[in-house]
């Protein structure tokens, strides 16, 4: 369960009966579209259904099994939310937007990169400045995933950007390989791995172009500086070295 604090209420006018449920304001709004695949337990604050939530009043359960044909609560909940509205207040709508305006630039920030700039990442407070500069707002009552392509044109016109992928080979010494692989090879798909005569090890991964610095932070670190990385411009060189 969520807590209170940061839980929403959805409302539902039926039968002459008020209906109301706490639940996270984002998985009240994938189930409104009909793409909530959690939980139900996990993303609501109270197993209940009020009348008044604020004041903790529940229906009568003759009003319940007029609208719902049920009492059990984890029935009726997604019912409030699918046909009923979502009630946030002034501050809710204010830190769901700052949440996912926070949301929104690292997610372009890892998976863009400035075309004009051999395709180097962009940062977080770049993405920040160019949003603010282009007036784009973060809607809070839609998802983030819905946002990205719309937040990209706003982008163009103020910085060069565009998403991509990175290919990058990575060889690491032979008294780092054992211990150093095993992380180096969860940052992205790996598109190949081969263990050297020497006991070096070589892996290529793909992952977001934008994430290119800390991939690099990464391997130094796990490493202790002992490895070697290359960019590879055509994924065909891949399997032919």
């Amino acid at each position: 369960m969520i807590s209170l604090e940061d839980a929403v209420t959805a409302r539902l006018e039926s039968h002459g009966a008020r209906f109301e449920v706490l639940i996270d304001p984002d998985a009240a709004l994938a189930i409104k579209r009909g793409e909530f695949d959690g939980e139900l337990e996990e993303v609501i604050a109270a197993e209940d259904v009020f009348e008044d939530a604020s004041r903790g009043d529940r229906p009568a359960e003759a009003d319940l099994e007029k609208a719902f044909e049920t009492t059990d609560p984890l029935t009726i909940i997604p019912e409030v939310i699918k046909r009923g509205e979502i009630q946030i207040t002034a501050d809710q709508r204010r830190e769901m937007q700052e949440q996912k305006r926070k949301s929104l630039i690292n997610t372009i920030a890892r998976n863009a990169v400035n075309p004009q700039m051999d395709n180097a990442p962009h940062p977080p407070e770049r993405i920040e400045r160019a949003l603010e500069e282009a007036g784009f707002r973060v809607d809070p009552m839609e998802t983030v995933e819905n946002q990205v392509d719309e937040a990209l044109e706003a982008l163009r016109p103020v910085i060069p950007i565009r998403f991509d992928e990175v290919t990058i080979a990575v060889q690491v010494a032979a008294d780092k390989a054992g211990s150093a692989q095993a992380q180096i090879r969860q940052y992205g798909d790996l598109e190949r791995e081969e263990w050297q005569n020497d006991g070096s090890w070589v892996g290529v991964l793909t992952f977001p172009a934008g994430l290119q610095n800390d991939f690099y932070d990464m391997v130094n670190d796990v490493t202790s500086g002992q490895a070697e990385t290359r960019v590879i411009k055509d994924k065909d060189d891949i399997n032919t070295r």
